[in-house]
């Protein structure tokens, strides 16, 4: 394992020397490119004045000139990568540091309000395990990498990306690749309208209107030529340009609609091209990684480079926006031109652009996974296993979010005979950690990454959470009803098909009385054991804990503690057998001055 602290930081030593020397080769050169000026200028003046030599010999500056503006150029884009490469090592340091919080892609619009455990674990939003885990150059690469928080993987598909994470894990410099491509924008790029476009059916043109579309393009700018300069009359421009019209006319709303998805991502392409290029010459030891590899080397060119017949052709397409070029680009009929031209590679390549996706979004979220695993050298890989019976047993479980050293670990067990956790304890004792702790590394398992304890062997499981539920005033929805539709579903999706349901219930039913709320909590956990569920449910309420011994031994009564010193409250956050001895309640309202 190598040690992620100490790389970094070499690392962005060696970048911001990097950096450091690109500014002083820019310096230099801009200081030539003014003696260059200077002794031009010199020379000519020289040759005014003294007729010594030809004022000609001034001229010859403009070349070693223009080579140190190119010079200049090659340095300042080799510049931006090496900023961008200084910015992801700190970035990287900063997470190590515990201080990663609101940078990055927050994720928020996978979260669906219908969800039933996204924003209860923190799935999305700032300071979310999205934004930690993300690093997504690509809007389809995040869309992956959510559908597998979002969506348990069977055991069989956990191990496979396990092994893909694994080979992944150390190879910092695909990742510094990947994060210092530059692009126009911040944000993750789009394809999805490319990949839409690829899918489109063709149309078919005929042959003597695609070529009459070519010719008289070329005659009218031949026209125009031998009007302005040669001499001739304006007649067959004339000519040219009205046959033109009938010949383009019918095609210009078509020609629009090709054009437009090439308008949409033509600044994006070369971040797809260049990742396609990466991905084709990366030697991977991984079959998964393999695999991916197979689609973009069955066509007879490579992808990278239909993406670089396309970029071009935009590239040529974009140029009509010179306001010195447009005239000439009417007249060669531009739009209609590359339309055919967009079509022409959208018959060779188009369908393959999604095949192309799909291979850099799951290598995006692998390698997401993957800089998680390498800054975490600590965290295991879990052991799951795909048996008929939800099975837990974690030792050391602590939560991702949190800084190594703030996370207290508890060891958690369930499954087999013990169904249910009924964890009582007193306020901020840690009874709601531990449910997001044992609900995100869940999440981080089935999704193909280590998890933070010590071990953790689990099967697949379906998770269903209260902690999060809100009202709304909009619906007219109070938090009570809107935590029993929420349990409603949960017991719904129990009743379903596999993996078995997780229930992680925090203060169930606390919005009624205690009556109703005894009974109602009972029955429904009663139903989700009776259904196969397994679950955590918090409580202060401690008669709700004498429900164990009417469930039956399915039912396990742990409890997180408090100590008051000197009107001080302290707690270990350790989760202990039994029910909670006494609450803290009455000891908070005093420690804040109420009179009670």
């Amino acid at each position: 394992m190598l040690d992620p602290q100490r790389v970094y930081s070499e690392r962005l030593a060696e970048r911001t020397q990097s950096v450091a020397a690109i500014d002083a080769d820019i310096d230099r050169i801009g200081r030539l490119r003014l003696g260059v000026f200077f002794l031009s200028v010199g020379l000519f003046v020289f040759a005014l004045v003294t007729s010594m030599v030809s004022p000609w010999w001034a001229v010859v500056g403009i070349v070693p000139f223009l080579v140190l503006v190119f010079r200049t150029k090659v340095l300042a884009y080799r510049r931006v990568k090496q900023v961008r490469a200084v910015w992801y090592y700190k970035a990287g340091l900063n997470r190590l540091a515990g201080k990663w919080v609101g940078q990055g892609s927050t994720g928020e619009r996978f979260a669906k309000p219908d969800d039933l455990f996204a924003a209860d674990l923190d799935l999305f939003g700032n300071g979310s395990l999205f934004q930690r885990l993300n690093t997504a150059r690509t809007v389809e690469g995040e869309q992956h990498l959510a559908a597998w928080l979002l969506n348990p993987a069977t055991a069989n598909e956990v191990q496979s990306r396990q092994h893909a994470v694994a080979d992944l894990r150390n190879r910092l410099d695909l990742r510094e690749y990947f994060a210092t491509l530059v692009v126009d924008g911040t944000e993750a790029a789009d394809f999805a309208t490319l990949a839409a476009w690829g899918q489109e059916p063709l149309r078919e043109v005929a042959a003597w209107r695609r070529w009459g579309v070519v010719v008289l393009g070329w005659s009218n700018v031949a026209g125009l030529f031998g009007w302005l300069f040669l001499g001739t009359t304006g007649l067959p421009l004339v000519v040219t340009g009205a046959l033109s019209y009938f010949t383009v006319w019918p095609l210009l709303a078509w020609a629009k609609k090709v054009n437009a998805p090439i308008d949409a991502t033509a600044s994006e392409l070369p971040l797809l091209e260049a990742i396609l290029t990466r991905l084709e010459a990366e030697t991977f030891d991984c079959p998964r990684l393999q695999e991916l590899q197979t689609p973009l080397t069955l066509a007879t060119a490579r992808p990278s480079q239909q993406l670089r017949d396309l970029r071009t052709l935009a590239d040529w397409y974009s140029s009509r926006l010179n306001p010195l070029f447009l005239p000439i680009a009417l007249l060669l009929l531009w739009d209609v031109q590359f339309a055919l031209r967009f079509e022409a590679w959208r018959a060779r390549s188009g369908p393959l652009i999604a095949k192309w996706l799909h291979a850099i979004a799951e290598l995006e979220a692998l390698s997401s996974l993957a800089a998680y695993a390498f800054e975490n050298p600590a965290d295991p890989f879990p052991n799951v296993l795909e048996t008929p019976e939800p099975q837990f047993d974690g030792h050391a479980i602590g939560h991702p979010l949190l800084a190594h050293d703030k996370s207290v670990r508890n060891d958690v067990r369930f499954g087999g005979a013990t169904r249910l956790l009924m964890i009582s304890g007193s306020n901020m004792s840690g009874k709601s950690t531990i449910l997001r702790s044992v609900g995100v590394n869940i999440v981080l398992a089935l999704a193909g990454a280590p998890v933070r304890a010590t071990s953790l062997t689990l099967s697949p499981m379906a998770i269903g959470a209260t902690m999060r539920v809100q009202d709304s005033l909009q619906d007219g929805k109070s938090r009570f009803f809107a935590e029993v539709t929420r349990v409603r579903t949960v017991l719904d999706r129990a009743n379903g098909p596999k993996p078995p349901v997780l229930f992680l219930f925090d203060e169930l039913f606390a919005g009624t009385n205690s009556a109703d709320r005894l009974i109602g909590a009972e029955a429904v956990l009663r139903k989700l054991l009776d259904l196969g569920a397994v679950g955590l449910v918090t409580t202060h309420d401690l008669a709700l804990t004498e429900a164990a011994d009417r469930l039956g031994n399915r039912v396990v009564n742990v409890h997180f503690a408090d100590q008051l010193t000197h009107g001080e409250m302290s707690f270990d956050y350790t989760m202990r057998p039994g029910i909670v001895p006494h609450g803290n309640g009455i000891a908070l309202m005093r420690a804040v001055g109420l009179d009670v």
